[in-house]
Formats: C-alpha cells, structure tokens, sequence
C-alpha cells in the first residue's frame, strides 16, 4: 500500500472507530457487534505501526474512551484510568510476555490471571473508610460523577470494615447479570422500548441515569478489581491487594490464578473457554497482569495503556442455522411477537431451537425467510438473536413471512397503530394474554406471589379456576391440592404467599396491573400522586399528564387500560377479596409547600449534594425529574450548568441561581407570616 493510500485508509478507519465510539459511549446505542469493533481496531493499529508518520494525537488509537456527559458532573481522576491493550492469539500473549521478560532481565515473574468482565468500569473514593464519590471511566483522566447511582449496589459497602487510609481510590466494573438483561429486555419489548443489545450496554444505561431510582430496578452489580490510589497504604504484589480489599468488605471475585508461565496462563484460558457461560454473568475473556507492583512500575505504561497487562479476549461466539418455521407468540399486553423456530444448533453452552424476531419490519431488514440459513449469536451471552441471514445460499423453496391479521390464540382482528412496529390484539379476554398478564401480576416486582409459577399458572386456567387476577385470591386449600405436584405444605406455602400479597403497596398493584408503559418507576409516581386506585381511575388526562414524568404515551395507557368495563371489574374483584388499593399516608406526596412543583437541577451546587436538594424539594412536597420539558416549573442551576439550562432558556422555564432557590427554600420552610 503506498503513503497516500495508507493515509487515506487510516482516515477512513478513524472516522468509524470515532462514529462507533459515539453510538456506544455518548448515545449507549450501538450499532456493531464487538468482534466488528476490535476489527477495525486493529486494522487502525497495525496501519499506524507500519506507517508511524499517521500517527495523530486524535486518533483513536492514543486515547481511552469517550468524553463525560454534560448532563453529569465531572469527576478527576487522581490516577489514571488507562484501557488495556487486548491480545486475540496465543502469538499475541507470547509477545505480551517476551516483552515483559525482555524489560526484566533475569528476574522471576509471576502473573495473576483474572476474569475480564463486560460492564462498566468504575472508580470508587472512600475518605476514611466511608463511600463519598464515584465516577465513571470516562476518558480516563476524568469521568462522570454517578455517585447516587452506585449507592444503589448492595454488594458496595458504604464503609468498610476494616481500618481503611485517608483517602482510598478503588477500581471497579459495574455489571448487570444475564437474568437481570434479560428481564429487563423482556419488560422493555413488551412496553414497546428499544431494547438493549447485550449486559454491558444496559448496565452503560442503567448507571448513567440520572435519578438513582431507576438505577435501583435495574438491579446492577459490581466487582472490584484493583487500588487506584491509596494514601499511605502500599502492598507488594496486586494480589496482596485484592486480598486486603476483600477483607474491606469489597466484592472481589474469587476467580483468581497465579500463573509463572506462559504454558499455565494458556491452560487457564482453555478452562474458560466453554466455561464461562456457566457463570451468570457475561464474561469476555481473561486479564493478566504482573503480580509484583515494583515491576509494573518499572514496566510503565504507554500514552494508552500499561505495559504490565494484557486482556485476552475470546472470539464471539456465532453459530448457522436453519430457521424451520417463524411461529406467533402473544405477550400480556397483546403484542405478537414473530419467533423463528431453528433447526438445533449448539451455541455458547447450550442447544438454541428459538429466538425472538421482535416485529415484522425487523424481519423485512434482515431479510429472513422461512428455510434460510442464518447466522446467531447470544446477545448476553444468554439471549439468542439472528444477526443476519444467508440469501446467496437460498434454493428457491423458502418462504417469505407475512404477520397474520387475526391473532393465533383468539381469533380476533390484530391492529398495528401509525407509527408503531407492533402489531396487537385487543381482546382482553384472548386466552394467551390472560396467561401472561396472571404470571406478571404474580412477578417479583409486582405482586410477588412466590410459587405460582408457569406450570401452576397453566394448570389453574386448564382447570377454570381463574379468570382473571382476582381469582386468585379466592382459591382454597383443595382447589390447590387438585393440582398436579401440589401437596398439603405447597398448599399452605401458596395460600400464605397470596394472603400476604394483599398487604402489598399501591404501587405494586398498579405495576401488577400490566398497564402498558407503566413500569415500576410509573407506578410509584401515580400511587404517590393519586394516593388510591380509585382515584387513579378517575384521572383525567391533564390530571395524569401534571405528574412529573408521566407523558402522552402514558397517560393514554392508563386512560385506555381503566375505560375498559372488564379491567374496572377485576379492579372492583381486586378490592372486594381484601387487596389493599390505597397508597399509605408516609408514600403520599400531596401536601407543602412546594406540592404540584417540578425542579430539574443542573450543574453543581456549592452547598447542597443533587441528593440532598432533591430530598428537600421532595420534604416540601415537590418533585425532582430528569428532564426539562414545558411542565418543569423550576430548574435550577449551579455552576457549569449542561444541555439542561439551554433547553430551560429556550423553553422559557423559570431559572434559579443557587441564591436563588436557597431562598425559596427558607420561605417555604418559615411556613406563612
């Protein structure tokens, strides 16, 4: 290749490494697989070491990552947070080592191998034992500040437990595990939202979030992998010091190897290699780093990256299959959903027969037929997804799909809205959406009735013992004890799961409810505003579209849901068989000074937290939301305000300076006279 032509791919290949960096770390939406990504990478990388005169300070070679959102506050790093270099061969971890030998003459070395988790890395500050910030990676000078977020991971300790230094900077990755991706997934296709493409880019989403709340029912992870800083506080090997951070009360992962050849860091990655889709969370491939800290100080590290470790990344995991037929599923909400059927196929530790296609305009774009070759993978390591059919090997008997116009369960005429790309039946009473809308209702993050399961669930509808959610709450002891598998304990155990789900919130009951669009965080925000189920049925629609964050699409589903006779008589039913439908007086949030006020806070205040402002605005009766729209009644802004204040001016909503809203604080806390 000559200079010109190298120069022009080199630049071609910056622009969609940066393109692809925004769709991932600005937007959180990519548009590439992993294994894409890399290759583009490393094509950049190899150009750029051939030809050194390419090399430019903007390339994406010679920095991190992407840049801190506007919309959260700015966090320095005192230590770098550098990338590390990746390895794909076992040539490529014998030059990693080579290298690493070469720089150390003569000396012994040992490496530590560790699991490479896909999530987001992180960095925590404690100040004398106690949690007080963390940030985000960033561009690994400084990241974003997402401190209320990471307060919401149980398995991070608020202080620790042992005698800790002044300062304390610790390195982590915060993860989101394959059942929890694929919950939230399945919530999200049958609330009609985008959904995520694999854990790393839902946890990327659910920590950047600007109220915790949010965060809190995404039900993130977290493990600790290494000391960023330390104040007076040295160890002599990094195992020495993940061994102090567990005993901290740090989640440190037990999966750990120390290695003193290049021969025992190659058997452990054959160990993983199928190994890690057991784990319940997704790994991508090992690290090895250099035990002995005085050697990795003496190795340094490169603009980029340490020269003290490696990360070795597996291939992704990709199978081609024969999709045998394409088959209807009807969701709680009455959505159908188009599902190929696949001829077996062994992919990421187990058999793959299914996976969901989502809507009839993703299968045109792809191109899927029934009978063709396709070619999947398991999004997550958990969920499989076709990623692209194989027409160049098509026979001329394959058929194309068509979305049926009445739905396969019930029978009644399927409706697709403007602009949607779901089609659904409306019939309340179809029989597949009874079965759904029973096993969301009993769901751990509705009504949380412990051992109604699917094959429970199933047997009370083929038995006509339920109609409808209330009609659990009228079961007996022999109605349970007619079921298969079913014995006088189960029985007991069942019949106490639903006594006790009547106590349940307001909140919970609106969630079990299968309102479409209204999740967990919706119903809270309905049950604090309106107080009670009747009142909630009540609403107008300029009474639900005043709560904060509740919009259109919202207010139109609870509107549709509570106009419906059967849904009002399951309410009726709900309420008659002892279901608690009034929020208690503590969650209801009508009363103060500030009741029926929105504020969005932006920038940094000088003398309050976002936490401790919001708390406040919340004990006189206000909300805090996330975003400006024309409903916010105040936004308020500190210093270095983001895309919030300029949205605020455009759209005329009243602005406070810090002196400002402090004053309006002292008002509504003096009360009148």
């Amino acid at each position: 290749m000559m200079l010109d032509e190298a120069r022009a791919r080199a630049e071609e290949l910056r622009r969609q490494i940066e393109y692809h960096d925004y769709r991932y770390y600005v937007l959180d939406d990519p548009e590439i697989e992993d294994a894409e990504y890399d290759e583009l990478v490393r094509a950049l990388t190899k150009l750029e070491s051939t030809y050194p005169e390419l090399v430019t300070p903007d390339s994406p070679t010679q920095r991190v990552g992407g840049r801190p959102r506007e919309d959260l506050p700015a966090v320095r790093h005192r230590a770098p947070m550098l990338s590390l270099a990746n390895a794909f061969t076992e040539s490529d971890l014998r030059d990693f080592d080579r290298r690493v030998r070469a720089a150390l003459p003569g000396e012994p070395v040992e490496y530590l191998v560790e699991l490479k988790f896909d999530g987001v890395a992180v960095s925590l500050t404690y100040q004398d034992g106690r949690f007080v910030r963390g940030a985000t990676r960033g561009d690994g000078e400084t990241g974003e500040d997402v401190t209320p977020n990471l307060r919401t991971l149980r398995s991070m300790p608020l202080r620790l437990r042992c005698p800790a230094p002044a300062t304390l900077e610790v390195r982590g990755e915060v993860y989101m595990a394959k059942q929890a991706f694929a919950s939230l997934n399945e919530r999200r296709e049958e609330a009609g939202q985008p959904l995520f493409a694999n854990p790393r880019n839902a946890a990327a989403g659910s920590l950047r979030q600007l109220d915790p709340r949010v965060t809190a029912e995404r039900h993130l992870d977290m493990w600790v992998y290494g000391v960023g800083y330390a104040d007076r506080l040295s160890f002599g090997r990094h195992s020495e010091a993940l061994a102090w951070l567990r005993e901290a009360g740090l989640k440190v992962n037990p999966h750990l190897r120390t290695c003193t050849s290049l021969k025992e860091i190659l058997e452990y990655l054959e160990e993983w290699r199928d190994r890690r889709f057991e784990l319940p969370y997704v790994i991508d491939g090992l690290v090895i780093k250099v035990d002995r800290l005085d050697q990795q100080e003496r190795l340094g590290a490169t603009l980029k990256s340490p020269r003290w470790a490696v990360a070795f990344k597996y291939p992704a995991e990709q199978a081609e299959t024969t999709v045998e037929d394409i088959i209807i599923r009807v969701g709680r909400t009455g959505v159908l959903t188009p599902t190929a059927i696949f001829k077996p196929v062994r992919l990421a530790g187990t058999t793959v027969i299914r996976a969901s296609l989502h809507n009839e305009d993703l299968i045109r774009e792809k191109n899927i037929r029934i009978g063709d070759r396709v070619v999947i993978h398991k999004a997550g390591d958990i969920i499989p997804e076709v990623l692209r059919s194989r027409p160049e090997l098509r026979c001329g008997r394959e058929r194309e799909f068509t979305m049926p116009e009445n739905c396969p369960e019930c029978g009644s005429r399927v409706v697709r809205a403007a602009g949607e790309a779901g089609v659904y039946c409306h019939n309340v009473a179809c029989p597949a959406r009874l079965r759904e809308n029973l096993l969301h209702f009993v769901s751990r993050g509705a009504m949380d009735i412990r051992g109604l399961g699917p094959a429970v669930i199933q047997q009370l509808l083929d038995r006509g013992l339920v109609a409808d959610p209330a009609d659990l709450y009228t079961l007996t002891r022999d109605d349970l004890l007619g079921l298969e598998r079913i014995g006088p304990k189960s029985a007991e155990n069942l019949l106490a799961a639903i006594q006790a789900s009547r106590q349940n919130s307001l909140a919970r009951l609106i969630t079990a409810l299968g309102i479409r669009h209204v999740g967990e965080r919706a119903a809270q925000l309905l049950a604090e505003r309106f107080g009670s189920l009747d009142r909630l049925m009540a609403a107008s629609r300029e009474e639900l579209e005043a709560v904060p964050e509740i919009g259109p699409k919202i207010a139109d589903s609870v509107l549709n849901f509570f106009s419906r006779d059967q849904n009002r008589r399951v309410v009726k039913k709900l309420a008659a068989a002892g279901v608690n439908t009034v929020a208690r007086a503590s969650a209801v949030r009508t009363a103060g000074p500030l009741a029926g006020k929105s504020f969005v806070l932006t920038g940094t205040l000088e003398e309050f937290t976002r936490q401790e402002a919001g708390k406040i605005i919340k004990n006189l009766g206000g909300h805090v939301v996330s975003s400006v729209s024309r409903k916010t009644d105040y936004v308020v802004v500190g210093r270095d305000p983001g895309q919030k204040y300029d949205k605020a001016i455009n759209l005329g909503v009243k602005i406070l300076r810090e002196s400002e809203f402090k004053k309006l604080l002292a008002e509504c806390q003096a009360g009148p006279g």
